[in-house]
């Protein structure tokens, strides 16, 4: 079973719990509400109404008032970045070196606008979501696993500066020598988080068909499942993160630069 906890404002959190699996929420005031890390398959949100309903996540199908959206939000998102589709697309050698050359240009042009901003702007949070410096620990962990143990077999391949993504449980990040409560300056941050980008740059650029197909032996970190974890695969969850994440912070640097007098 999951946790139930209190924040701050008293407002109940459950956590890692089932027990909303096949209820029905009727009549209730739900304003506010948060789900967040949540397996929603199947989730309904029927004859209800408010304001500034928000979205966000990886769905096979979306259909809001009986349309299916899928479609339309996935070509708009890929408008709006090409990247994606580049890294989502990738099947070649050639095709993971572009979408990485990409990527990378990507992140410096972001860095260089995120700079402009107070230091203390990029350790704000837009929305409940991770400040600019907590995205780029999130994104050295994610290639710390996914690269560094899974691809490259390193021998102490977690930062302890990483971040995980939300889901996973603070004994199992401990486990890995990671120190979430740190505070690091994004100086320090992206003194490892650059490096990281330059193995990665390594990697792509000596890929070969047969090692795309390689099966790896090991997985990206403990929690996740036990699996075939393919070089193809892994190197491809990197690219997505980059991407997805360069979009997010590109949005939240936005509304931080908006509060800039």
């Amino acid at each position: 079973m999951g946790r139930l906890r209190e924040t701050a404002s008293m407002a109940a959190e459950y956590v890692q719990s089932d027990q909303f699996r096949g209820a029905r929420i009727h009549l209730c005031e739900l304003a506010g509400l948060e789900i967040r890390d949540c397996e929603v398959s199947g989730l309904k949100i029927v004859d209800c109404y408010g304001s500034d309903v928000y979205i966000g996540g990886d769905f096979e199908r979306l259909v809001v008032n009986d349309v299916d959206v899928t479609a339309y939000v996935e070509a708009e998102l890929d408008r709006q970045q090409p990247t994606r589709v580049m890294a989502r697309d990738a099947v070649s050698p050639d095709d993971y070196r572009a979408a990485w050359d990409a990527i990378e240009s990507l992140w410096e042009a972001t860095l260089d606008r995120a700079r402009l901003l107070p230091e203390a702007k990029l350790y704000e949070q837009v929305n409940g979501e991770w400040s600019f410096v907590e995205t780029q620990r999130h994104l050295l962990f994610a290639s710390d696993a996914w690269l560094g143990n899974a691809v490259l077999e390193e021998e102490s391949p977690y930062h302890p500066l990483g971040y995980p993504a939300g889901g996973m449980p603070p004994d199992a990040s401990a486990k890995l020598g990671l120190t979430l409560e740190a505070t690091p300056t994004l100086d320090e941050v992206l003194a490892t988080r650059l490096a990281r980008m330059a193995t990665m740059r390594r990697a792509v650029d000596g890929l070969t068909e047969s090692e795309l197909d390689r099966v790896c032996r090991r997985k990206p970190a403990d929690p996740y499942p036990d699996q075939e974890y393919v070089v193809r695969r892994c190197l491809k969850v990197i690219l997505k993160e980059e991407a997805e994440h360069n979009r997010y912070a590109v949005r939240d640097l936005a509304v931080l630069e908006a509060g800039v007098d």
